[in-house]
């Protein structure tokens, strides 16, 4: 089977992208890729945003490249795209089937039905994908056979209702192939618009907390799932050898949780000769001093810690199972320490008010990482916080492409959504626009990457400080 692998077409442009300078390679459609080709598939890839697709370019890629089978990956605030990409192809490509795969699509299965495409993949898709090839190929879209398929949805040809197959196992993350890089176009993956030489890694899968607004535990399951520091260390030495690589972001959610992983993997990288820097992801309760300082000590250019809010009480009702004084215990041992951390804030829990906000945003200043993000409360589909916001009748914007965290589209039930908007600004000019602040990246010389993350009103203003320092005192003007 020649079977293409593509993002929507088009979502280049969306903000979900425009936000950052960050290319990152799609990984989850690369180890998709690496499975089938193992089953004896001639596989491609597109990765639209990367390469900056429109709707027509792609379109006569796909058609040239001649597919027998098309798969699509959908995020929320892509999915939009994805449902015109899948009316293109049924158009243009009357007798090739469209299977479509990702977090969106998971959830929303009777959606992506609904905009033709001929089977949903739920879950972890490596080898539910690499089945329904085989089976294509042998029986094309026989109810039947794919009825054996587990981990799909599809529509019956006999009464139209879905047919929902029994769950997949989650892949042995260690059985897994390497992803398909080779298929990616790796020279065009970046960090803040620089061409750093980079290479994505993800180590694990699951999440045993389930917070409330996040898909992470639902789509990957609540049991975390380590791969063999062994495995993970022969990946990255490929990378470094074909791809040049020379920094290493961890896409995993929490690598802080197997120290041990760590320990060993930075270990078996020192024994081989590799020189690398790496970014990851931690929880500040999974944190100790003595671990943040080997993390340092040995490569880590950046942590990245998910706070979310200066308030214990929404802390524990959102499920994070984290306190307000081991986010303060974190980011003091990170100043001692002299290390590089990025803090994550959430604005718009339905229960805040404008007031609760505004701690949060002090509280991001007390704790002072060297990023803040800050992002608006976001319902996605599959978490508890989209049922809660339905049945509150919280949400008011349904347009899936706006649904980046950047955007607000619910209300709350002391704030309106424009309210929340307005929050989102206020926060990032209190946090940077502090001519502490300022200084002190322009001594590391860090304020042209910044530059990259910061709104135009933001960066408008920094350009203003700058020009007419005096006007400044303390982060506010006179």
């Amino acid at each position: 089977m020649r079977v293409l692998l593509s993002l929507p077409p088009g979502i280049h442009r969306l903000e979900i992208y425009k936000i950052t300078g960050m290319k990152a390679p799609p990984l989850g459609l690369a180890y998709i890729a690496a499975v089938l080709e193992r089953n004896g598939h001639k596989v491609r890839i597109i990765d639209t945003p990367t390469l900056e697709m429109g709707r027509d370019t792609w379109l006569s890629e796909v058609k040239s490249w001649k597919p027998d089978l098309v798969g699509l990956s959908l995020l929320t605030p892509t999915a939009p795209k994805g449902y015109e990409a899948i009316k293109l192809l049924k158009e243009e490509l009357l007798d090739v089937p469209v299977i479509v795969g990702g977090i969106h699509s998971t959830f929303m299965f009777n959606e992506a039905l609904d905009h033709g495409a001929d089977i949903v993949v739920r879950g972890e898709g490596e080898y539910t994908t690499a089945e329904l090839a085989d089976i294509i190929e042998r029986y094309g879209l026989d109810e039947e056979k794919l009825r054996e398929v587990r981990g799909i949805a599809f529509r019956s040809k006999k009464n139209g209702r879905t047919i929902l197959t029994p769950e997949r196992p989650p892949p042995d993350l260690d059985e897994l192939p390497w992803p398909a890089r080779h298929l990616l176009p790796m020279e065009k993956y970046t960090l803040f618009n620089k061409p750093i030489r980079i290479i994505h890694i993800m180590a694990s899968r699951g999440c045993p907390y389930g917070c409330m607004y996040c898909s992470t535990s639902y789509f990957f399951g609540r049991r975390i799932r380590i791969r063999k520091a062994l495995n993970v260390a022969d990946e990255i030495e490929e990378a470094v050898y074909k791809y040049r690589a020379k920094h290493v972001v961890f896409a995993d959610d929490d690598i802080g949780v197997g120290r041990r992983f760590m320990q060993e993997l930075i270990t078996e990288l020192k024994k081989r000769g590799l020189d690398l820097t790496f970014a990851c992801g931690s929880r500040v309760d999974h944190m100790t001093k003595e671990y943040m300082k080997f993390l340092y000590e040995n490569g880590c250019s950046a942590l990245y810690f998910g706070v979310e809010s200066a308030n214990q009480e929404t802390l524990n009702k959102i499920g994070k199972k984290i306190t307000v004084e081991q986010v303060e215990r974190v980011f003091r041992w990170k100043k001692e320490i002299g290390g590089f951390a990025t803090a994550s804030f959430i604005l718009g829990f339905p229960w805040e008010t404008i007031d609760d906000m505004k701690k949060t945003v002090e509280f991001a200043i007390k704790i002072d990482p060297d990023y803040a993000q800050f992002t608006a409360l976001t319902p996605y589909p599959g978490t508890p916080l989209y049922q809660y916001a339905k049945k509150y009748g919280l949400i008011e914007d349904t347009n899936w492409e706006h649904y980046t965290t950047v955007r607000a589209v619910m209300r709350g039930f002391h704030f309106t959504r424009k309210q929340l908007q307005s929050m989102i600004k206020y926060a990032y000019r209190r946090f940077y626009l502090r001519s502490g602040f300022i200084w002190r990246e322009l001594r590391a010389g860090r304020l042209k990457d910044l530059i990259g993350v910061l709104s135009r009103e933001a960066l408008s203003m920094i350009k203003e400080f700058i020009v007419h320092p005096l006007q400044w005192k303390g982060g506010g003007r006179k």
